[in-house]
């Protein structure tokens, strides 16, 4: 390996002719390109395209949705899970409503040291995206019509101690650091927004990309920043 390093450099920092016209045959080799034939490439992206999508969608309906659903304490109609299936972790009981859309790409999560079960609790024609984080310390109900963009953490619970020796000891988190996080009905939660534990958001709140949310938001008004601050009222024209 260090032969091969010490070449390597060699080869990028000499000066030598012998190492230049090495380079340039190297890296015509590395750039090679195969030109594009649209008669021939075309067609061969579509079919690309056909077949990765039959296979996605028969894993989708065959695989990953009953494999899923077997986890769950309840799930409605029309259930639409894509991208694989959600890593679960601890203790967790998970109800969902119908028409509702989850993205595989998602963890949920459940405090382990808590002696009751923390539940997530799902409403009807909901949308979970991609990269969500789900972090259930007691309770988290996500109402009907909430909207979670993608890279949304819901932190119902943190996972360490504040206390430092505490936390080298790889004690979990104490009970005042948890707490229940409910989002009412119509919600929108943007790309990269945090929730905190003991957090309730009104009815029809849209809450801006990458906030922080770390107290009670009222209905009908958009928030952004961090901590969220009110920025005004839904339906104010400035």
């Amino acid at each position: 390996m260090q032969l091969i390093y010490t070449t390597k450099m060699w080869l990028k920092k000499s000066e030598t002719p012998l190492a230049k016209n090495a380079m340039v045959v190297i890296n015509k080799i590395r750039f090679f390109e195969v030109p594009k034939i649209t008669l021939l490439h075309k067609p061969l992206y579509w079919l690309h395209l056909s077949i990765k999508n039959t296979i996605a969608n028969g894993l989708r309906i065959f695989y990953w949705t009953p494999l899923f659903k077997s986890r769950l304490q309840y799930c409605g109609k029309q259930f639409y899970l894509y991208s694989g299936m959600p890593l679960v972790l601890g203790k967790l009981t998970i109800s969902i409503g119908d028409n509702t859309r989850v993205s595989g790409l998602s963890t949920l999560c459940g405090r382990s040291s808590s002696e009751i079960t923390p539940e997530l609790i799902i409403g009807n024609n909901v949308d979970i995206g991609w990269q969500n984080s789900i972090n259930v310390g007691q309770q988290i109900i996500i109402g009907d019509n909430v909207r979670l963009a993608g890279k949304v953490f819901l932190a119902g619970f943190p996972g360490h101690p504040l206390n430092a020796e505490k936390r080298a000891l790889g004690l979990p988190e104490e009970e005042h650091q948890t707490g229940s996080i409910i989002l009412e009905k119509d919600v929108w939660l943007a790309t990269g927004v945090t929730v905190l534990a003991g957090v309730t958001i009104g009815e029809g709140t849209v809450v801006g990309a990458g906030s922080i949310v770390t107290h009670d938001l009222p209905a009908g008004v958009i928030a952004a920043g961090s901590p969220a601050k009110i920025i005004k009222s839904i339906g104010e024209n400035s």
